[in-house]
């Protein structure tokens, strides 16, 4: 028999952490880790949306990956921080700097339009323009509970960079507000 998918452990308002202990479901990291679920999957629909095992299908898949590299880190109790490690429940500067490398060399690409945009030129460009928004929205919570040495917020901000010039990379050279208006 599989296993259930409720355990009723929240029906009092509260959720488990990474490493033990337990939060009320509003509480700041479950609402942060909430937006990057959301982000997630709405990054998952771009994906969705993409050819399988395109360029655009793999990066996403990455991402998705880190994601939840960074909502266990999001999850984890201060005192339990030590347990965290780099780079599988713990956001690292070296994550934070592959995104950076991948916006530039996006934004190096002849085709990618250096104006201001509309969203929505195709499906996959308004997945990820729609998962940005989730993202901004998710550094915002973020930034009203910071903690020390993490790279939370930092890699939040990235992402949403990425998103945007990923979104553009999708749409083409074509799509500007000048041309749709």
């Amino acid at each position: 028999m599989p296993p259930r998918i409720y355990t009723k452990t929240g029906d009092d308002g509260t959720t488990g952490l990474y490493y033990g202990g337990r939060v009320r479901k509003d509480s700041t990291p479950i609402e942060i880790n909430g937006a990057v679920d959301e982000a997630q999957a709405a990054i998952g629909l771009a994906r969705a949306e993409s050819a399988q095992g395109s360029e655009l299908n793999e990066r996403l898949t990455a991402l998705e990956r880190d994601l939840y590299i960074l909502m266990a880190e999001v999850a984890t109790a201060p005192q339990n921080r030590h347990k965290l490690k780099a780079g599988a429940s713990m956001v690292t500067e070296q994550m934070v700097l592959g995104l950076e490398q991948q916006i530039d060399e996006l934004r190096e690409r002849p085709d990618i339009p250096s104006d201001f945009t509309v969203p929505g030129e195709n499906r996959v460009a308004a997945a990820l323009d729609f998962a940005r928004t989730i993202v901004r929205r998710a550094e915002r919570l973020a930034v009203t509970d910071p903690t020390e040495g993490s790279f939370v917020i930092t890699y939040l901000n990235r992402l949403s960079d990425l998103l945007w010039a990923m979104a553009r990379w999708q749409e083409g050279p074509d799509h500007k507000l000048s041309r749709r208006h």
